[in-house]
């Protein structure tokens, strides 16, 4: 039997069992993964309820603008609901946001306003401010609001809370959520907790929000709030979708922390999710002295890894940050200092190349005309050229050269370094900040992975 439209295929989405990584913890942990949603998002969810709401309320006319702030995903899952039903879409998002997700935006035919992250929500560049002013001047526009759109809660209620008391046949014990508009952690939490109040809801915030200190205190304590590099959850105000007392506990989680766990839930479980993801896991890991054996854990796994290839799962970009501790070619050489690499001109002879390999004791000398590189001298490359002519010893470089051997980035890591590395080319060269060549061979690059 088929469907009518992409809009019936939303929700009903997979609870998978986590294996390796949570292997240390003493429960059960099950993955809502709702990258399985058309639009690649748990938002796919409240961002067609509140549409049905809005047109049952007369909040929208045919043909109409839905104009909305949003990180990306909500903003996908309202797009493909104006695809279906025939409305326009304008939204606003802001710069911290990775630029896939403004591309897919604007791939299914919205329009995409960029705004500053580091202002207040009441700033008129913010994000939030655009969109509201933009609701005032469209005509037959809808300001969707998803912070404070109870219709937002509503859709968790009515389906991902039941699906998760189903899927788990009522053995669900805990709830684990990674949460911004507050409509998942709550609309889901009330639900469970009407089914059984001992359920345990946790909520997972970042650093520089101000959701768990609110929580704690009741205070709205701005000192709390400053930039941070984690999407898709935390606040620097209350949505009115937050009804805290559905919450038994917050914790944060860093910048780093989240963005290196998603990339061990992709490589050690299979499962390519999203920033929040690996949040809302490394959340549930720093709890894990409440947790007991018997205890059945379900963490929401928001979004797809394909909106963050730019950013967490970019090796460049993660270390930029600090958050990958991987080895690079610059780490390879840093223990030699600035001296200069050993090379030699077109203009000098094999002989002369010969010795310098027997005093270094080394097999790969670059050919540098000037500050280019342009040649390669081997062991191997010489030992055929000799065997076949014993006289080529008084020849000149330049005539018995092999290729110059590639030049890649002082951060390229070692993993893609192995790549350059064949029968034909056993080096690879590389400069450093103040210009120097460096070289770095098969030799350094086993070494380095056997430590």
């Amino acid at each position: 039997m088929w469907l009518n439209n992409v809009l019936e295929t939303i929700g009903n989405t997979p609870l998978i069992k986590l294996n390796k990584i949570t292997k240390d913890l003493p429960c059960t942990v099950l993955a809502k993964v709702e990258y399985f949603n058309p639009g690649n998002s748990i938002k796919d969810r409240m961002a067609l309820k509140m549409l049905e709401v809005a047109e049952k309320e007369g909040k929208i006319k045919p043909g109409g603008t839905i104009i909305e702030g949003t990180s990306g995903n909500t903003g996908m899952g309202l797009a493909l609901a104006a695809c279906v039903k025939g409305y326009k879409c304008i939204f606003t998002t802001t710069d911290k946001q990775s630029k896939e997700k403004a591309d897919i935006l604007k791939a299914v035919g919205a329009e995409v306003i960029v705004c500053p992250t580091n202002v207040e929500p009441e700033d008129p560049r913010s994000y939030y401010s655009v969109s509201k002013r933009l609701a005032t001047e469209v005509p037959n526009s809808w300001y969707v609001n998803q912070y404070d759109n109870l219709a937002n809660r509503q859709a968790h209620y009515e389906q991902t809370g039941p699906e998760i008391w189903e899927q788990t046949e009522g053995k669900v014990t805990h709830l684990v959520v990674a949460t911004g508009t507050g409509g998942t952690i709550v609309g889901t939490g009330k639900y469970l907790k009407e089914k059984n109040p001992d359920i345990k809801v946790w909520a997972i915030d970042s650093y520089g929000s101000l959701l768990k200190k609110y929580f704690e205190t009741g205070e709205l304590d701005q000192k709390e709030v400053y930039p941070y590099i984690s999407e898709g959850f935390g606040e620097d105000f209350i949505p009115e979708n937050y009804d805290m007392s559905v919450i038994d506990a917050f914790t944060k989680v860093t910048d780093k922390d989240g963005a290196v766990m998603a990339r061990r839930i992709a490589k050690e479980e299979g499962l390519f999710c999203g920033y929040s993801a690996g949040s809302c896991l490394q959340g549930l890991i720093q709890l894990k002295a409440e947790l007991k054996k018997d205890d059945v854990v379900v963490v929401i796994f928001h979004d797809h890894g394909s909106r963050y290839v730019g950013k967490v799962y970019n090796d460049e970009w993660m270390m930029e940050r600090g958050f990958l501790d991987v080895k690079t070619f610059k780490d390879l050489v840093s223990g030699r200092g600035s001296q200069k690499v050993i090379s030699v001109s077109p203009e000098q002879t094999v002989m002369e190349a010969i010795s310098l390999m027997k005093k270094y004791d080394i097999e790969n000398i670059p050919v540098l005309n000037g500050e280019f590189n342009v040649g390669a001298i081997s062991e191997t490359g010489l030992f055929n050229k000799i065997l076949d002519n014993a006289d080529i010893k008084n020849e000149k470089i330049k005539n018995v050269m092999e290729k110059a051997y590639p030049e890649v980035a002082f951060e390229t890591p070692v993993e893609r370094l192995s790549s350059f590395i064949n029968k034909e080319n056993g080096a690879v060269l590389s400069k450093d900040e103040s210009g120097l060549y460096h070289i770095v061979t098969k030799y350094d690059i086993i070494q380095s992975l056997s430590k």
